[in-house]
């Protein structure tokens, strides 16, 4: 007979991996830490394999542990997508949704399908524009949830602090160009001004061959040789090659991808909220796995 997974175990696994210590894992799930202990030995019992390094205070886990962590993931978001589908299927209205274009195909296809699963009667409508323009439209109240690239003037949820990177094709050699070719977004984009300030102050000279304000463009531009992009992390494509200082390039730094809401939203811009930040937070398991 097939042993069964305690979905109990698993999130004080996932605790573990996390946190990488018993014992803020025990905090986190409000368990004692010697209950915690006993949970991993009936969790290692149950799929007969050792799930843990002891290294000093720290744990690590092992490679069936690693193995057993995508499984656990997985089954416990799918309870909870489960529950809220049986619990809350009054959930329904509209929820009007903004995103820059530069995280529309990571964000949308995964969190909106998640999101219809467990709330079929919610309408989401989806407005792709800048940063500057969402949040003028959520003062505005005509969007209710809006992902952004922050800025000091605008209190956001930090949903995920991002490298910006300079990517070129891994077929061709553009990033050699004696006068470097750049594709870039609109004017008024941050990491447009981020990126050529960047390769002035280090003397590079440099010409922006393409500008578009749609993010297909830019990354197609860097993927056929026809010069080299600064991108968010998360938006490098197969196919693109990440340039460091070793290739001469200087560093973009970091910037932070929030969330604000409109003081007008209800209940089911609450609850896409939650998936939303809930995808963020599982974005580098998910890039891995890719």
């Amino acid at each position: 007979m097939t042993r069964a997974l305690d979905l109990d175990l698993l999130r004080t696994f996932i605790a573990i991996a996390e946190t990488g210590s018993f014992t803020r894992a025990a905090e986190d799930v409000h368990k004692t830490q010697s209950a915690v202990s006993m949970q991993m030995k009936r969790l290692e019992d149950t799929v007969q394999k050792a799930l843990f390094f002891r290294d000093g205070r720290k744990c690590r886990l092992t490679g069936d542990g690693e193995h057993l962590l995508d499984y656990a993931r997985r089954m416990v978001n799918l309870n909870n997508e489960a529950m809220q589908a049986f619990c809350k299927p009054e959930l329904a209205g509209l929820v009007r949704l903004g995103t820059p274009d530069d995280y529309a195909d990571r964000l949308l296809p995964r969190v909106l399908g998640r999101f219809a699963r467990t709330h079929p009667l919610v309408q989401v409508g989806v407005e792709c524009v800048g940063s500057d323009v969402l949040i003028e439209n959520i003062d505005a109240g005509t969007l209710d949830l809006a992902v952004i690239t922050c800025n000091d003037t605008v209190r956001a949820q930090v949903l995920r602090t991002e490298p910006l990177v300079w990517v070129t094709s891994a077929r061709h050699d553009v990033h050699r160009s004696d006068v470097l070719p750049v594709a870039l977004s609109h004017h008024g984009c941050a990491w447009r001004r981020t990126a050529l300030d960047a390769l002035e102050a280090s003397g590079r000279n440099c010409r922006v061959a393409y500008a578009s304000a749609n993010s297909l463009a830019v990354a197609t531009a860097v993927l056929e040789g026809l010069a080299v992009g600064a991108l968010p992390e998360i938006n490098i494509r197969p196919g693109m090659r990440v340039l460091t200082a070793d290739d001469g390039f200087p560093d973009l730094g970091l910037f932070d991808i929030g969330l604000i809401r409109s003081s007008r939203g209800g209940s089911a811009a609450d609850t896409l909220a939650d998936h939303i930040a809930a995808s963020f937070a599982d974005f580098d398991r998910r890039l891995a796995a890719e």
